[in-house]
């Protein structure tokens, strides 16, 4: 397959710069995908029968939803294999590159760094990430690093000029003592060492307060909203400043950079976009691009290298499933031996001439200056490059152009970079993942539970926008791409959907319960059988790709199911409803940040793994909806087969799904019953959810 090369083609005499690997499950997840497939079969063979002995209006609807539920789930497993048939584990070997190339031969980098509203992302935080990338282990003179504001704050920019100074005493004091921690704040935070010289004590401690006092500056301004020109120390900055007034906003502001801009100021040929709290974790990740970057086939070919995200700040038990290993991480290996992971939209080096078309067919920009092979011949600060700079830059300028829809990054979608990358699959591209021991980049882990779910239901529109599109992979895709790319491709373009059979899952077989109705195979019939090897079974696989993918634990993994199924009620139907209601033109869609500030009550909580449902979201209503009527018929259902004496039989393959809901739904009660602090539910939330819980009942015994 593509992308499954053993080794870089390169002659025996010189040294290996990398190597990929087959992963020794290989084998036993073919055969697996072999007998579930044909488990499959036989379960929907039995579906057919029930439907076709429905004898009441009721009996076959409820089939019906049943069969269209399980036939997500199928397909949704199904793409899943894609992942699962040819995973690799790449390995560089950065000591080998001085064989290859000279240091002055090092190709330059672009960094782009996207924020885009200063009171959920603080300006501190992406001066972070900007003076970890800037220093390093890398010729400076080949760095240059751009910052894509989209709230256009001037308080952020009031923070780079600040930045721009501590740099100059920054930068040479990483590269002299070899710090690995680029990243002030946490090297400052660190257990960093201390030489017992003098000397080397008090230059960590003047550094130390030169960043404190930045620190001070930023965060005085910040907290003010404003300038004040105390902090003004020349003419350029007055200048820059002086752009913002009252009259602009988040919608209407200065140029702000934008990934085409540097092509004009220096057009560096690899390209690395981070977000703002996506800060470097390695100062060598620049040498492990370059083991795949310097080999003439992988440079020709591959669009471009994307590394996992991690993050730091995840408590114990990663109660809010923010790692997304399959995503990120174990889905990423198995693409690799395919035709490469997806983009992520962080922490990913791509080429610059991917952006111009496919590898054999190259699309020219309307401006020379855009191409990847432009030679940038100016100073980085001359009129003539500012000027075409500043167009570029305009948000007019792709209207008219052919970037943002064969050129460049796509758009089209709120989730454009799942839409890019896949849109440079389709052209001819390839991809490369590579996941070092040690982190390459490091975010910041999400404490807000209603933060993440309004991300996540953003996530579900923009993914049915591709699903829906004129790109949709069903009907584009599958002309461009290759089986197993087509798959991986439909589950992400339709991700989504998975809130119909969880929906179904989580109230269907209760209230059949509690109206002493059966609607799945007795304990006796042959049938039976088949539930519990698809439940353990597909489960049972996903509980081993978690453990052996690293730093995965039981917990953890419960932990993610439980997400799972929560994203299912909450997020994921609530942004298909949102996204079908937008096709009908009922509603429009805002941006939405996921805040990267949190209070210390609020820390405190995600600490001690409690779920923080503190803010009254609809979504808590469906959310609470579910966890009562599992609750209720669970009891009700051992009511009646422990007191009243009711066959169980007939109700065992519902009892164990109410019971499975009721377990997986105790933040919920505990939020509800137990808790005073102010994560706990709100109390017009499980109000308003008890009296619509009761009125699907009541409409519901009408129908059985």
């Amino acid at each position: 397959m593509e992308g499954s090369n053993i080794t870089q083609s390169q002659t025996t005499n010189v040294p290996s710069l990398n190597t990929a690997e087959p992963l020794p499950n290989i084998p036993f997840n073919r055969i697996f995908a072999a007998a579930y497939l044909f488990a499959l079969l036989a379960f929907f063979y039995h579906h057919a029968q029930t439907l076709y002995y429905a004898t009441t209006f009721a009996s076959i609807c409820i089939t019906l939803l049943l069969i269209s539920s399980d036939l997500v789930l199928a397909f949704m497993w199904a793409t899943a294999q894609a992942s699962r048939l040819n995973p690799i584990k790449r390995k560089e070997f950065p000591e080998n590159l001085n064989s290859v190339i000279e240091r002055s031969d090092y190709p330059a980098l672009d960094v782009f760094i996207c924020t885009a509203d200063h009171t959920k992302e603080p300006p501190m935080s992406v001066v972070n990430t900007a003076l970890s990338v800037m220093a390093y282990d890398y010729p400076a003179e080949k760095i240059s690093v751009y910052v894509s504001d989209d709230g256009g704050s001037a308080l952020t920019l009031f923070a780079f000029t600040e930045a721009a100074k501590f740099a100059a005493h920054w930068l040479p004091f990483c590269r002299e003592n070899n710090v690995m921690e680029r990243s002030p704040e946490a090297y400052f935070e660190s257990n960093y060492p201390i030489d017992s010289s003098s000397s080397a004590t008090h230059q960590i401690e003047k550094i130390k307060i030169l960043y404190e006092s930045m620190k001070m500056r930023v965060e005085h301004v910040v907290e003010r909203g404003e300038v004040g020109d105390e902090y003004i120390n020349c003419g350029i900055e007055r200048q820059a400043l002086n752009q913002w007034t009252h009259k602009f906003t988040r919608q209407d502001h200065p140029t702000i950079i934008q990934v085409r801009v540097s092509a004009v100021m220096s057009n560096a040929p690899i390209v690395l976009t981070l977000d703002c709290d996506m800060r470097s974790n390695d100062p060598q990740t620049l040498f492990r691009v370059l083991c795949y970057y310097w080999d003439p086939e992988i440079r020709n070919k591959y669009a471009y290298i994307q590394f996992p995200q991690h993050f730091e700040g995840i408590n114990k038990n990663d109660i809010y499933a923010v790692q997304f290993k399959r995503l990120f991480l174990i889905q990423a290996m198995g693409l690799d031996g395919i035709k490469g992971p997806n983009y992520v939209g962080t922490g990913c080096f791509f080429s610059r001439k991917a952006f111009s078309g496919g590898p054999s067919n190259f699309a020219l920009p309307e401006v020379d200056e855009l191409t990847s092979v432009y030679a940038v011949d100016k100073p980085i600060g001359s009129q003539e490059v500012l000027a075409l700079a500043h167009n570029v830059a305009g948000c007019n300028y792709e209207n008219h152009t052919s970037w943002g829809s064969k050129v460049g990054f796509r758009y089209g979608s709120l989730v454009e970079d799942l839409f890019t990358g896949y849109r440079l699959h389709c052209d001819g591209w390839s991809s490369i993942f590579c996941n070092p021991k040690r982190a390459a980049f490091l975010g910041t882990a999400p404490m807000s539970f209603t933060d993440l779910l309004t991300q996540q239901k953003r996530w579900a529109v923009g993914v049915l926008e591709i699903g829906f599109s004129k790109y949709s992979p069903i009907i584009y895709g599958i002309k461009y791409l290759n089986p197993l790319m087509t798959l991986i491709y439909s589950q992400y373009a339709l991700w989504a959907i998975w809130a119909f059979p969880i929906t179904i899952y989580a109230f269907l077989p209760q209230l059949a319960i509690l109206n002493g109705a059966s609607i799945l195979p007795n304990v006796s019939e042959p049938w039976f059988g088949l539930y519990p090897f698809l439940f353990l079974g597909a489960y049972g696989q996903d509980l081993l790709d978690f453990i052996t993918a690293g730093e995965g634990t039981f917990q953890m993994w419960w932990n993610d199911l439980r997400i799972w199924a929560i994203r299912g009620i909450t997020c994921l139907l609530f942004g298909s409803i949102e996204f079908f209601l937008k096709s009908l033109g009922i509603t429009a869609l805002g941006f939405n940040v996921t805040s990267k500030v949190v209070d210390d009550e609020q820390t405190k909580r995600y600490e001690q793994g409690l779920f923080d449902f503190g803010v009254p979201l609809p979504m808590f209503v469906t959310l609470s909806m579910a966890a009562m009527i599992n609750l209720v018929s669970f009891v009700w259902g051992l009511t009646q087969v422990f007191i009243n004496g009711t066959n169980y039989d007939g109700l065992a393959i519902q009892m164990f799904i109410a019971g499975y809901g009721t377990v997986m739904s105790w933040p919920i009660y505990e939020a509800m019953v137990l808790r005073n602090d102010q994560g706990k539910m709100p109390v017009r939330i499980t109000i308003t959810a008890a009296f619509l819980t009761l009125a699907l009942c009541l409409v519901v015994s009408f129908i059985f």
